[in-house]
């Protein structure tokens, strides 16, 4: 098991920063790959950014290419989500996810609301 806890998201303006992190505990934080989404009211939940366990590698959304940075510090078992230039689109519930699988991720947090004001 593994039990993923997010930060609190916030209300910022159009072209603000933020910086969401996770907190993972239970298994083995290290070998896993990791994650996050957002669901925007009215859409359905999608994929934002995911970096691997192993060499870290990243993949980013076309909308978060250039603005995002997704990073972890497998020391400390977080991980973190890097959000420049925020854009009122970016408003959504935005989920951390753990173990990724062939049909999708086994673990997820609580989901933290992300607001951005124009």
């Amino acid at each position: 098991q593994v039990q993923l806890v997010e930060s609190v998201g916030g209300l910022v303006q159009a072209g603000d920063s933020l910086r969401l992190s996770c907190a993972a505990s239970g298994r083995t934080f290290n070998n896993i790959n990791m994650g996050w989404f957002r669901q925007a009211p009215g859409k359905e939940r999608e994929f934002v950014a995911s970096i691997s366990w192993y060499a870290g590698r990243t993949y980013y959304a076309d909308s978060a290419k250039g603005r995002f940075t997704i990073s972890r510090d497998n020391a400390k078992h977080t991980l973190y989500l890097q959000m420049n230039n925020l854009k009122v689109e970016d408003t959504a519930v935005y989920y951390c996810v753990a173990d990724q699988i062939r049909s999708g991720w086994n673990y997820w947090g609580q989901g933290t609301q992300v607001t951005v004001s124009s």
